[in-house]
């Protein structure tokens, strides 16, 4: 408890705190224009897809590509419950989060004894899947789309964010985060010091996919419409594409690779047509020249988050 109450923690209190407050400000007061408003919640969703798909792909050292599809189930069954049956935001938000965890555990347990590009290939058949089963569904409005009321808040993001990021950090900074970490370092090793590989893969894919789950909700109960395409392999690869930038192990480089892929986004919302190539080549510019992503697997001091940084995974930068 003497450590949460630490200067160094009260200092990341009042900088969230004051990060909020002024953002807060601008949109009470109608300063912040509507696009930028979009933009900072969409780096909400997308930190806490970054930073769930960090526990799977660099904490404990697997390969997904299926995190489109969690994020979908999300979103869908929220949508359902907020907008059909008319339930309160933060029952859609737990409902689509703890679905898509359950589909994440079914996914899980029979196809996390594979690895590499075997278990890429799963994922991204179960994220095509889940696609095309909301793409043949009229309760959900087909391909046409769902349309509901828009109830998410600046607000709602932003805390929803903390949160989440919070949870995960101190998941990592745990005796289960350090035993997912194992797994990443030397499988083998791992399991001949007694380590349940399979049970702490298939904890870090049901935690990964219950906050890309989340992430969905808060897009679903934001966006007015959400659509099977918005859900496709592309998704996952961006969302991927973020995780590769921050760094692969650092929770902070998550943050960091969603901002910065966020932002370039909206910067080249002028010319679409672009924005792959541009993202393809700052993927081909990083691996030339940053291969282990912008942060490594270093943190950028999360002790307000948890523990103190990954020391163990900084060695590896």
């Amino acid at each position: 408890m003497r450590n949460l109450f630490n200067r160094q923690n009260l200092v990341a209190l009042l900088g969230i705190v004051l990060l909020y407050a002024v953002i807060q400000g601008l949109i009470v007061f109608d300063i912040m224009p509507p696009f930028y408003k979009l933009t900072l919640i969409l780096i909400c969703i997308y930190i806490i897809l970054s930073t769930s798909l960090n526990l799977i792909n660099g904490i404990t050292g697997q390969f997904s590509i299926g995190h489109a599809g969690f994020m979908a189930v999300g979103a869908y069954i929220s949508a359902i419950v907020t907008a059909i049956h008319h339930g309160p935001l933060l029952l859609g938000l737990l409902a689509g989060a703890i679905a898509a965890a359950l589909a994440g555990l079914v996914v899980g347990l029979p196809t996390l004894r594979l690895n590499g590009d075997y278990l890429a290939i799963a994922t991204l058949g179960f994220g095509e899947i889940v696609r095309i089963v909301f793409l043949n569904t009229e309760y959900v409005g087909g391909a046409a789309g769902f349309t509901l009321s828009s109830k998410i808040t600046w607000t709602w993001a932003f805390v929803l964010m903390v949160l989440s990021v919070i949870l995960m950090k101190n998941f990592v900074s745990s005796t289960h985060g350090r035993a997912c970490i194992s797994i990443r370092e030397n499988e083998i090793a791992a399991e001949s010091m007694g380590v349940n590989t399979t049970k702490y893969k298939v904890i870090a894919f049901t935690m990964g996919a219950f906050f890309a789950g989340l992430a969905g909700g808060i897009y679903a109960n934001y966006m007015y419409i959400i659509q099977p395409m918005t859900f496709s392999f592309l998704k996952s690869f961006d969302i991927l594409v973020m995780v590769v930038l921050g760094g692969l192990g650092s929770m902070t480089g998550g943050i960091v690779g969603a901002i910065v892929m966020t932002l370039a986004s909206a910067l080249l919302a002028s010319v679409p047509e672009w924005r792959l190539v541009i993202t393809a080549v700052l993927l081909i510019a990083m691996m030339l020249f940053r291969p282990t992503g912008i942060l490594g697997t270093k943190e950028f001091s999360l002790s307000f988050l948890g523990k103190k940084g990954d020391k163990n995974a900084t060695s590896k930068n």
